[in-house]
């Protein structure tokens, strides 16, 4: 076990990030309003540090895998946005697996995921992962509780050796509780923006929400440990929710930044000759 993976779970303090500590389930929040130029430009500052980080990482060979769960509507999609949006997509991919085919049914439960784990100097973050299978597939009955002890008995070994193998991976749970949940359900029923995030799947999975609390709570027995454990984020407030995750993950990585290269542009040759042909392309109209 690598230095660093000694230190995250010496220092995992698990009543620290236990959700059932904070009444609805959510660990405790900062107060107080977060005013959008303040927001932004920490958001700015930390997007520079994962920029910093991504160099790292190429130089480094480092492989890096984050896990993002969560209720719908907890934000993970607007939080791996704003980790990903200012770096490289060649560095930093973002998975999101669809249903799984029936080739891949017929599969070890974890196998369709392992494909997408990171080389030397990648990134991978995931938009759910294997723990669907302790999550939603548990709760809409999309699996056997056969199947899931099973996953659960297995995961810790499983990302054992996702440790071992030299990956840094980081697990994340955004926890957002059931008067702000109904809030962002409603928000996409009535927005037309957002009604394309709403599914049918959502719905039902609204109704069950004692029944997810426990699922997670089996989730984080099973599969909390040194090697890989879990960090809540409290994501009531959407923009606190992604500026303490990133800053988190950060603070998770041993990354040095790179001196900064002394980059100049050079002279371009004068032009004159060139004479774009016409009628070549056809120009959009400029209503704006």
């Amino acid at each position: 076990m690598s230095k660093k993976t000694e230190k995250r779970g010496a220092d995992h303090d698990r009543r620290a990030h236990d959700p059932a500590a904070n009444g609805h389930g959510s660990p405790p929040q900062a107060t107080g309003k977060l005013r959008r130029k303040a927001y932004e430009a920490e958001l700015a500052r930390l997007q520079g540090e994962l920029v910093a980080l991504q160099e790292w990482v190429k130089a480094s060979g480092a492989k890096i895998c984050l896990v993002f769960e969560g209720r719908d509507t907890a934000g993970k999609g607007g939080t791996i946005k704003r980790i990903v949006e200012r770096v490289s997509p060649r560095v930093f991919r973002v998975v999101a697996l669809p249903t799984p085919t029936a080739r891949e049914r017929s599969q070890m439960y974890m196998q369709r995921y392992v494909p997408h784990f990171p080389a030397a100097g990648e990134v991978t973050v995931f938009d759910r992962s294997w723990y669907n299978r302790a999550g939603v597939e548990k709760v809409m009955g999309f699996c056997t509780p056969e199947e899931t002890a099973r996953f659960l008995r297995l995961v810790p070994g499983f990302e054992q050796a996702m440790v071992d193998s030299g990956i840094i991976l980081l697990k994340y749970w955004l926890e957002v509780g059931p008067e702000e949940q109904t809030r962002r359900l409603e928000s996409r029923i009535d927005d037309p923006r957002k009604v394309w995030k709403l599914s049918d799947l959502d719905l039902t999975s609204y109704t069950r929400w004692d029944d997810y609390s426990r699922a997670r709570d089996d989730m984080f027995a099973a599969s909390d440990t040194a090697w890989a454990p879990w960090f809540v984020a409290a994501t009531d407030n959407k923009k606190r929710g992604r500026l303490n995750v990133i800053s988190h993950l950060l603070s998770q990585i041993p990354y040095d930044p790179l001196p900064a290269r002394d980059v100049v542009l050079p002279a371009r040759p004068e032009t004159g000759s060139y004479r774009r042909p016409a009628g070549t392309a056809r120009s959009i109209p400029e209503p704006f």
